[in-house]
């Protein structure tokens, strides 16, 4: 086992990762879609998600922030998502040591989504930076 892995498993120790086919029934979650620009005009975005660039992600997540979005508190639950659910779990850890306990990200990613056939829109949403 590499250190990247094991700071992955310690990171994914303190997820409840969601599946694939349990997006549709989330309800008052917020899905973060971290993925790069290219990506998601080349493979499309999970409706109702907004992408965040990576690099603000804990400015714009940070439940008692001045440059926080609206609309969510540190009890929301909160869904990242990245092409395979690598760099996602990454940043939901991160997350959570800001104050969002809720934190977690998408098993699999995009790609696994994807995969099940569940509904995509087109990508080229204009992220929040």
């Amino acid at each position: 086992m590499t250190v990247l892995d094991e700071v992955l498993a310690r990171a994914r120790a303190g997820l409840r990762r969601v599946a694939p086919r349990e997006v549709p029934q989330l309800r008052d979650a917020l899905l973060v879609d971290i993925r790069p620009h290219h990506n998601r005009v080349a493979e499309g975005e999970i409706p109702g998600s907004i992408p965040v660039e990576r690099i603000v992600l804990e400015w714009r997540l940070d439940p008692h922030g001045e440059h926080r979005l609206p609309g969510f508190t540190a009890d929301t639950t909160v869904v990242v998502l990245c092409n395979e659910g690598y760099a996602s779990s990454l940043a939901a850890r991160d997350l959570q040591r800001i104050g969002l306990r809720n934190a977690t990200d998408l098993d699999g990613g995009f790609r696994a989504y994807a995969a099940e056939g569940l509904p995509i829109r087109a990508g080229g949403t204009t992220p929040v930076t």
